[in-house]
């Protein structure tokens, strides 16, 4: 009895194991960043800003990450991007405007977050100024980060003092 799938199926394993192979030693030289995903990650608004990431931030390149909807830059990696956290809702933390893209900061030490305001999903960058500019990382990140529409954008007291009086 002659069976194509089975030969088919035989086949595509064979052709997955060779490449799985070939990997490896591309594998071995530079493995996965460990980024765990967002909550949100497998939003399909990420795709179009993932496949737009620079393949360089200043002078650290581009390194494979294991999850879906993130990114690292840097050997050790100097920024971790994911997509599809948390949506920051009004808040005081500082808000940064970097070419037409606003960012929520919150220094920590040593890393900072700096996460998308107004855009959703949101993206998340995790940083340390004291090794790569935050300037540098958000002006790099800012035509990527755009292919998210932005629904609303940091207001900050100069915004504020302009607006009608109450009736």
């Amino acid at each position: 009895m002659h069976r194509p799938h089975a030969s088919l199926t035989a086949r595509a394993a064979r052709m997955a194991l060779i490449g799985a192979f070939a990997a490896l030693p591309l594998a071995a030289c530079s493995p996965a960043v460990d980024v765990p995903p967002a909550a949100d990650a497998a939003n399909p608004a990420c795709a179009p800003m993932m496949v737009a990431l620079p393949e360089a931030i200043g002078d650290s390149g581009l390194r494979k990450t294991n999850s879906q909807a993130t990114a690292a830059w840097g050997d050790p990696s100097l920024v971790v991007l994911r997509c599809g956290v948390n949506v920051p809702g009004p808040t005081t933390d500082r808000c940064v405007t970097v070419n037409g893209i606003d960012w929520v900061i919150k220094e920590g030490d040593p890393v900072w977050t700096l996460t998308t305001y107004g855009r959703e999903p949101a993206t998340e960058i995790l940083m340390d100024p004291d090794k790569i500019s935050s300037a540098t990382v958000l002006a790099d990140l800012a035509a990527s980060a755009a292919k998210v529409p932005a629904s609303r954008n940091c207001v900050g007291q100069e915004d504020l003092q302009n607006l009608p009086q109450s009736q």
